[in-house]
Parts: C-alpha cells; sequence; structure tokens
C-alpha cells in the first residue's frame, strides 16, 4: 500500500471537514444507528448500511431507502464487479 503525500493529506483533512462532508457522514452514521437497534447489523460484522437511492442524488435517510449488505459488496460497485444488488 503507498502512503499518502503530505498534499493529498491535508486535502483530504480540508475536504472531510467541510460542512458538506460533515452533513453526509451524519447521515450515514444515523443510518447506521438504527440498523444497529433494529438488529439488522451488528458491530464489527462486516455490514455497511447501503442507500439505495444514493443520498448524493436526492436519496433520503430513511428504512425504506436503506438495507444492511456485505461491505465487500456495497464497494464493489466502484471496481465494476457483479452482484451489487444482493
Amino acid at each position: 500500500m503507498t502512503k499518502s503525500t503530505k498534499e493529498k493529506l491535508s486535502y483530504m483533512k480540508q475536504y472531510e471537514s467541510s460542512p458538506k462532508e460533515i452533513k453526509k457522514r451524519e447521515e450515514r452514521n444515523l443510518a447506521r444507528q438504527h440498523a444497529l437497534k433494529e438488529g439488522k447489523a451488528h458491530k464489527g460484522d462486516g455490514t455497511e448500511v447501503d442507500h439505495i437511492k444514493p443520498l448524493r442524488k436526492g436519496g433520503k435517510n430513511v428504512a425504506e431507502n436503506t438495507r444492511v449488505i456485505p461491505a465487500s459488496v456495497n464497494r464493489a460497485w466502484r471496481k465494476g464487479k457483479k452482484g451489487y444488488d444482493e
């Protein structure tokens, strides 16, 4: 794994502290908390809460728009892998 440069680390720190990114992170964390309370997910189980209609495309943080899926499946679409709709 390559190390990040100082420039990239500085950029990411600034990017992740922007109000827009903070709000999105709060919404994702809230969705995870709801899944934990409902027993759909467990701490350390390798799952993530997936928004069926992504927040960035106007999706809401409601139960009807979320599902718990394995992290490997949730991140696979970035690599062009099949199995995203499991």
